[in-house]
């Protein structure tokens, strides 16, 4: 098993060597008008961070519209106290949800409607953006002629609930380990297509082009339906590590945890049965043995902790290459094991709650 593992290990650091960083001091010769984009349902807990963050956006040229999506808190109120005498915000009150779309496909869609850009930066509400990230951002798509420009926003451990610690840093490790990131970022490949609603940096033109987010409509995994849209319509995705400069404050409450990725991995998974299992096989045998077999090393010998180091080891690896923090690298066994539980449970699902709107 040993022998394996650090095959594995050299895979991901391999692997790692194709992820696109941000350029430190981005060099932009021309200054597009850039629209930042966020749809916020009941973010009351957000709006200060969120707003402060982009009123230290150091690009000149920015535009930035909110949409409160029939928000039933103080979202609304705080968004236009928070932006209040700043010309570059505005409010947009969301209409009602159609039938046949999802919430938040449909919130980015009226907010699409109205930018005026030339690209188009869709966020969360829950992320905090450093300074410099739009010349960053900007700077890869002009160098690699990409037409969206995606990647993984870091996580704070100290800011996630017990469930949080264990599921949401995963996501880096899925995208270094699983995801063959040449193929990714080299080819137009849609089955080896990744994104994070997080962070989406569209060229207008061909955001338009692929029928924008109404091309996507129903889907629950948004973010990569719509790079796979990209990608069909021959434009170059690229999933770049924006974890130096987008952070993202997640969930506060472990039944969040729960039910934000309970809506994502059973449809991520293409709703395959046979991946469930053969993922649960792989974890089980791979990443949650190794913590059954460690306590033997104090009856038979080192080796038998080898297998728990070297899981720990690429855990670790994943989290300084994109999280900047090894906190919870020690966990590595234990979320394998929660993954393969979430798994399950995603796949049995009826339907999922998600902001106060069920979806099947």
């Amino acid at each position: 098993m040993s022998a394996v593992l650090i095959i594995f290990f050299v895979w991901t650091i391999v692997n790692s060597l194709f992820l696109i960083s941000l350029p430190k001091r981005p060099h932009v010769a021309d200054l597009p008008l850039v629209s930042v984009l966020v749809p916020l349902r009941n973010e009351e807990r957000n709006v200060a961070r969120l707003v402060r963050s982009l009123k230290r956006l150091t690009y000149s040229r920015l535009e930035f519209l909110l949409l409160d999506d029939q928000s039933t808190d103080g979202t609304e109120a705080l968004l236009r106290q928070e932006t209040a005498g700043d010309h570059r915000f505005t409010i947009i009150r969301g209409k009602a949800l159609p039938d046949g779309w999802v919430g938040k496909v449909h919130a980015c869609h009226q907010l699409a409607e109205r930018a005026k850009g030339t690209y188009l930066f869709f966020i969360d509400a829950d992320v905090q953006l450093k300074p410099m990230v739009i010349e960053k951002l900007l700077a890869v798509a002009k160098t690699y002629d990409a037409k969206l420009v995606t990647g993984f926003p870091s996580f704070h451990p100290r800011s996630l609930p017990l469930v949080g610690k264990w599921l949401v840093p995963l996501q880096h490790f899925f995208v270094l380990f699983h995801l063959p990131l040449a193929l990714a970022n080299y080819t137009m490949m849609r089955s080896t297509t990744a994104a994070h609603g997080a962070c989406l940096f569209f060229e207008r033109a061909a955001y338009e082009a692929i029928g924008g987010h109404a091309a996507v409509k129903n889907e629950l995994v948004e973010d990569v339906m719509i790079a796979r849209k990209m990608k069909a319509h021959r434009h170059r995705v690229i999933i770049a590590n924006v974890s130096t400069d987008v952070v993202c404050y997640m969930y506060e409450t472990n039944k969040e945890v729960w039910e934000g990725f309970l809506k994502n991995v059973y449809i991520g998974l293409n709703r395959s049965p046979f991946l469930v299992f053969v993922l649960s096989m792989f974890y089980g045998v791979f990443y949650v043995t190794p913590l059954v077999l460690a306590p033997l090393s104090l009856i038979y010998g080192w080796t038998y902790a080898l297998p728990l180091l070297i899981i720990v080891a690429q855990k670790a690896y994943v989290e300084w290459k994109t999280e900047r923090s090894c906190s919870t690298c020690y966990w590595m066994p234990v979320s394998a094991l929660a993954f393969i539980v979430l798994m399950y449970a995603s796949m049995r699902a009826k339907r999922y709650e998600w902001k106060g709107r069920t979806y099947t």
